[in-house]
């Protein structure tokens, strides 16, 4: 039976809005006074809001959960859900407001660039010190800070005091501590921001060795769906302080993609949506787009989507062609698809045209995709005549004849045709 290392209950974090203080005894007495009386705040700016001390925000609202050994959860929201006074509440940095939390092990943080350095300090005293932090002997950094060292890339630069660090310099050494000193529990709040693409990539293997080959136990905050996918096995969706899904990496990125307000609704009108430019819709102004026969767009990727799009133009124009780019809601390019070749031959009046589009090699997920209309030449050079600033989301999902669960963090989002074998 897997071993559970944090377990949380009913943790509730609770922060007053507003200013605490004037800053002076003076100032706090005027406010005090003016409050008293029911006057404005002599201290408060102009069109200020004015908190009382009642008013309160909940940034935790009870969250209930249980983490094994060697998981390597990512945590995901907007901003504002929580994610951040989780994990600092984990890593002991602030209280909790109510609830209970048990913890197995030693945990180690990586909260922000540079938490827990020392500007006077040289890179390398910051080194002892964080290892002193956590309880680790002299005798025990000395065994390892050649290898902190090395990872950190900062050689050149360890005996200079860290102040002068650029701030990818800063990420680089403080991963290096964090992934290299004795440990339990690692948690990590966007390290990966910061920091070049090289690095990112080694950051990443280095905490999936930590997660499945030392067993340490990894909390991993992220805008960055593609590194959750890479490196999660298990992720939690936060809103208003709440946890709304706990489960599977690809379901917990399709809510969270969600709470933007982006629907998969089928229908969209397109007459005042911007477009990137004043000649854009100019001649021809793309006016309503729906996927037929759907009340919302979630297709099964057997099936074919078929999408009406209707125009206004005001000019006869040959041989045009719409182009629909489609991409992973995180923004990921699956491909394009290019229609044939169609002529609009009503001038000064309404038409349309309906296109069918075969998604049978896009494996299940969330994506969504954007409409361009083009005249293209002989040379292979195109003119946009409309392009709407618009997501066009739709859903597929799963396909029953397949007997190998589809892991698109490896394989992509094109299921390519079956081979055959020839008898």
């Amino acid at each position: 039976m897997e071993e559970t290392v944090i377990k949380i209950q009913g943790l509730k974090k609770k922060y007053r809005l507003g200013a605490i203080g004037g800053g002076t005894l003076s100032g706090d007495i005027q406010s005090w006074w003016a409050r008293k009386r029911g006057k404005d705040d002599p201290n408060t700016q102009i069109g200020e809001k004015q908190y009382t001390n009642k008013e309160e925000f909940w940034a935790l609202d009870g969250i209930d959960l249980e983490v094994k050994k060697g998981e390597a959860l990512g945590i995901i929201g907007m901003n504002g859900a929580g994610k951040s006074t989780l994990l600092k509440i984990l890593s002991r940095v602030t209280a909790p407001t109510e609830g209970d939390i048990y913890l197995k092990g030693k945990i180690v943080s990586m909260l922000e660039v540079g938490t827990g350095f020392h500007g006077e300090m040289t890179g390398r005293e910051n080194i002892y010190m964080n290892g002193a932090i956590l309880g680790m002997s002299k005798k025990e950094i000395d065994a390892k800070i050649e290898d902190i060292i090395e990872f950190s890339e900062c050689g050149k630069f360890i005996d200079t005091p860290v102040k002068r660090y650029s701030s990818g310099m800063y990420v680089k050494l403080a991963f290096a501590v964090s992934a290299h000193l004795d440990s339990d529990i690692m948690v990590m709040d966007e390290v990966l921001a910061v920091g070049d693409v090289k690095f990112q990539k080694k950051c990443l293997g280095k905490m999936e060795d930590a997660a499945n080959t030392e067993g340490k136990t990894v909390l991993y905050v992220s805008h960055n769906m593609q590194t959750i996918r890479q490196l999660c096995t298990r992720c939690i969706v936060l809103e208003h302080g709440k946890i709304i899904y706990d489960g599977t990496v690809e379901k917990a990125i399709e809510i969270y993609e969600g709470l933007d307000g982006d629907t998969t609704r089928s229908y969209y009108d397109l007459k005042q949506v911007k477009r990137p430019s004043l000649d854009h819709g100019r001649i021809l102004k793309l006016t309503e787009l729906e996927f037929l026969g759907k009340k919302d767009a979630v297709f099964k990727n057997a099936e074919v989507m078929r999408i009406r799009i209707r125009w206004h133009s005001s000019m006869e124009i040959n041989q045009l062609r719409f182009l629909l780019t489609v991409k992973t809601r995180d923004d990921r390019a699956v491909g394009m698809a290019m229609s044939e070749k169609f002529d609009v031959t009503s001038k000064n009046g309404e038409d349309g045209i309906v296109l069918v589009f075969d998604i049978s090699n896009i494996v299940a997920g969330a994506y969504y995709f954007d409409v361009d209309v083009v005249f293209c030449n002989e040379f292979g050079t195109y003119t946009s005549y409309d392009y709407p600033l618009k997501h066009f989301c739709f859903n597929v999902d799963d396909i029953d004849n397949h007997k190998i669960e589809w892991q698109d963090k490896y394989w992509g989002n094109i299921q390519l045709n079956s081979l055959t074998i020839e008898k």
